[in-house]
């Protein structure tokens, strides 16, 4: 398989040390197994047209529930962008939803990418959920919390075509429970014409070898 640098460069922004809640704590668990893209019956996929989204508009913020707020470790979340403009400068990020009675004060989770031309890669992420003194960061009221929180600032897609994201939970626990629904968001922020002027290019600038 070759090779191809990350949709996100650089230090994971989450890569600190999480406060444990309620005497908890959570690292990522090692390789998880499973079959590249197999969407899971069992996931109530809530998305608009497939998310098959031409990112040169607005782009689009979608969500896959995860019926009963029980996770297990062998179904990813799947999800299907496909970009038009490769000109362009996104914010990308993931937003969830998770219960209050969750035991951990963060989540860790493999983002699968599989690009275009069929290269692939797999990031860490870590998001955090509540502060070290133990209080929920997400907005809501009541028994759930929304948390969205931006992976990538100044994403520039390196090819046009489907990219295929899949998200998996990677907590050390066989079926994760407080986790309602996750999914990724895409926001059009200005061109790459813009970023040069400014000299803020990434590493994801680059074109991929085919």
């Amino acid at each position: 398989m070759k090779t191809h640098p990350s949709l996100f460069p650089g230090k994971d922004p989450w890569a600190t040390d999480s406060a444990p809640r309620r005497g908890a704590t959570s690292t990522p668990s090692g390789s998880l197994t499973s079959r590249w893209g197999a969407a899971p019956t069992m996931w109530l996929v809530v998305f608009c047209a497939l998310l098959l989204v031409g990112c040169r508009n607005r782009g689009f913020d979608e969500r896959v529930v995860i019926p009963e707020a029980a996770w297990d470790v062998n179904n990813r979340v799947p999800l299907d962008v496909t970009v038009d403009d490769t000109l362009g400068i996104y914010s990308f990020g993931m937003g969830l939803r998770h219960m209050e009675n969750y035991r951990y004060s963060n989540l860790y989770v493999f983002l699968h990418t599989t690009m275009p031309n069929g290269n692939m890669t797999r990031d860490t992420i870590q998001v955090m959920l509540a502060t070290p003194e133990g209080r929920w960061v997400g907005k809501g009221s009541g028994s759930m919390r929304d948390v969205k929180v931006v992976l990538n600032p100044n994403l520039r897609f390196p090819l046009g075509g489907t990219y295929h994201f899949e998200i998996e939970q990677a907590m050390r626990e066989p079926v994760l429970k407080g986790i309602s629904d996750i999914g990724l968001f895409i926001e059009k922020t200005g061109s790459f014409a813009d970023l040069e002027a400014t000299g803020e290019t990434t590493e994801t600038d680059e074109t991929p070898n085919p």
